[in-house]
C-alpha cells in the first residue's frame, strides 16, 4: 500500500479560524454586561472625578488643584500615608507569615477549622470593631487598667488618638487580607520538595529557608500589595483612632469635600491617589513576576 493511503485528512484552517472567531465573538458578547457594570460602576465616577479636578473654586478651567499638591503639607501627608500604610504591613507580614505557615502544615480539616477564627472578623463591621478598639485602647480603657493591676505601669499609656492606635486598629483590619492569599500560596507547595532537601541533608531551618520561603515569596507579595494598596485608601480608623493627628491622603479628601466643600481640591487628591496606587500595584506586579520566575530558574 502507498504511503499516500496513510497520510491524515488535511485540517481545514479556513474552518478552524472561522469557528474560532466565533468562539471569541460568543465569549466576548459573555463579558458584555461585565464590561458594562465596570464602566458604570469604575470608569464613570473616575471621568467625573478627573473632569472636577480641572476646575478652580470658580469654576474656570485651570490646574490649581493639581499644583496645590505640591504644597508641603501635602507631600507630608502622602509620605505619612505611605509610612502608615508600609509599617502596617511589615507588622502584618510578621504576624502573618506564622499563622499561615501554622495553617499550612496542619491537616485540612484542623486548618478550615482554624481559617474561621481569621474570617471571623469580617463578619463584623469596621466601625464597630474600630469603636472596640476605642474603649480598649483609651486612657481608662481594658489595656491600661490591666497593665496598671498588674504594676506594670504607674501612667496610662497614650494608646489612642495617634499613631499607635491607628497602626493597631489597621493591622487588626487588614491581617486577614494577608494571611489569606497566603496561606493559599503556602498550601500549593508540594511537601515533596521539602523532603528532597532533607534527603540531600539540609537541616529543617535550611530546608524552610532556601526551599520553603521562596516557594512562598509570590503569594507573600501578593498579600503584601493587597495589604499595602488597602491601607493607602482606608479612613474610618485612622480617622478614629487617630484623632486627627495621623494625616492621611483620605482624611483630607474628606476634610476638602465636607468642610470646605471643595470638590475640585478633593477629585485632584482622588485621582492622584488612585494613579499612585496604580502604579504601585504594577511595581508590586512586576517584583512579584521576577520574583516567581528567579524561583521558577532555581
Amino acid at each position: 500500500m502507498s504511503a499516500a493511503a496513510y497520510e491524515l485528512p488535511s485540517i481545514n484552517v479556513e474552518l478552524l479560524g472561522a469557528d474560532e472567531r466565533r468562539h471569541r465573538f460568543a465569549m466576548f458578547g459573555l463579558s458584555v454586561p461585565a464590561l458594562l457594570l465596570v464602566a458604570l460602576v469604575l470608569l464613570a465616577p473616575f471621568s467625573w472625578l478627573t473632569w472636577l479636578s480641572l476646575f478652580n473654586a470658580s469654576g474656570a478651567l485651570s490646574s490649581e488643584n493639581y499644583a496645590r499638591l505640591l504644597r508641603p503639607a501635602y507631600i507630608n501627608s502622602f509620605l505619612s500615608t505611605l509610612e502608615v500604610s508600609a509599617l502596617v504591613t511589615g507588622i502584618c507580614v510578621l504576624l502573618g507569615y506564622p499563622v499561615a505557615y501554622l495553617l499550612s502544615q496542619l491537616s485540612q480539616r484542623a486548618a478550615q477549622i482554624l481559617l474561621v477564627f481569621i474570617i471571623l472578623p469580617f463578619w463584623t463591621s469596621v466601625l464597630v470593631r474600630t469603636y472596640a478598639w476605642l474603649v480598649l485602647l483609651q486612657r481608662e480603657g481594658i489595656i491600661n487598667t490591666w497593665l496598671k493591676q498588674l504594676g506594670l505601669i504607674s501612667d496610662s499609656l497614650p494608646l489612642v488618638n495617634n499613631l499607635t492606635g491607628t497602626v493597631i486598629g489597621m493591622v487588626h483590619v487588614m491581617l486577614p487580607f494577608l494571611i489569606l492569599p497566603l496561606y493559599s500560596s503556602m498550601r500549593a507547595i508540594d511537601p515533596v520538595y521539602l523532603r528532597a532537601a532533607a534527603n540531600c541533608g539540609a537541616s529543617p531551618a535550611q530546608a524552610f529557608r532556601q526551599v520553603f520561603l521562596p516557594l512562598s515569596a509570590p503569594g507573600l507579595g501578593a498579600g503584601s500589595a493587597l495589604t499595602f494598596v488597602l491601607c493607602l485608601g482606608f479612613y474610618l480608623t485612622p480617622a478614629l483612632l487617630g484623632g486627627g493627628r495621623v494625616a492621611m491622603w483620605s482624611t483630607q479628601i474628606a476634610d476638602a469635600v465636607s468642610k470646605f466643600a471643595n470638590w475640585g481640591a478633593a477629585s485632584a487628591l482622588s485621582v492622584a491617589l488612585l494613579v499612585v496606587t496604580g502604579l504601585i500595584l504594577l511595581l508590586m506586579r512586576w517584583g512579584v513576576q521576577r520574583l516567581g520566575s528567579s524561583v521558577g530558574e532555581h
